[in-house]
């Protein structure tokens, strides 16, 4: 079973055997995360899907205090390299890595990647995480993509982890299709209510995944839940 907490917007902490892999940490520009102490967040893996601020926020902090492997495409692992960070893993697209937790494949996402300084962050993406305790798919920030249809094909994916806000996103309408494009009926909401241009009316997102035949799962910040194998 994977551990899943969540720490607001699109930061996920997911623990995986006896290690723990935070995703796209932005938590202490978040006021809705105010509760939440970075200072004891120390994961051995962050991952990092694109570059945009509130994606990035809190990765230099936390990767120094945790000297955890930061793991994302060329340009972002090269951004970081250069404030000092030393244990880092370059991937790109399409491209798959073991680590001892599983196994990481960097998918497509459609979207933009511009560092806080206005560096490119290269192409955005995705990651399929893979271990024998379930595999799920963590999209980023991206419109809907028929790229998907190929994750589906390659992975028997367990839930996924979809941008759910609409204007800069997916919208619920299109995160049920990209569920049914990777053969999930189970979805973990990201990338919501975060600001007034992302903010949905929960109840009909919620009623929308259950008239869908989908489970909408969307969680409290500083709260944890458990997922696996289906």
């Amino acid at each position: 079973m994977i551990k899943i907490t969540y720490f607001g917007h699109s930061t996920f902490l997911f623990t995986i055997k006896d290690k723990t892999v935070l995703v796209d940490p932005f938590i202490q520009p978040n006021e809705l995360a105010d509760q939440i102490d970075v200072t004891s967040i120390n994961p051995d893996y962050i991952l990092v899907s694109h570059g945009h601020e509130d994606h990035v926020a809190d990765v230099e902090t936390i990767a120094k205090q945790s000297n955890a492997m930061l793991v994302s495409n060329f340009e972002i692992i090269s951004w970081f390299e250069k404030k000092g960070i030393e244990k880092v893993h370059p991937m790109n697209h399409g491209g798959s890595k073991s680590f001892d937790f599983g196994t990481i494949k960097y998918v497509n996402a459609v979207h933009s990647s511009t560092l806080p300084d206005g560096s490119s962050g290269g192409n955005p993406g995705g990651f399929v995480v893979q271990s024998e305790e379930g595999t799920f798919y963590f999209a980023g920030d991206t419109a809907l993509t028929y790229d998907m249809k190929l994750i589906g094909e390659e992975f028997d994916i367990d839930f996924a982890v979809l941008p759910i806000g609409d204007n800069f996103t997916m919208g619920i309408r299109d995160a049920l299709k990209a569920a049914d494009f990777v053969g999930t009926e189970k979805i973990i909401g990201m990338h919501y209510d975060t600001f007034p241009y992302i903010q949905i009316d929960k109840e009909s997102a919620l009623a929308a995944a259950s008239s869908a035949g989908k489970e909408l799962l969307l969680l409290t910040i500083g709260k944890s839940i458990t997922l696996g194998k289906k």
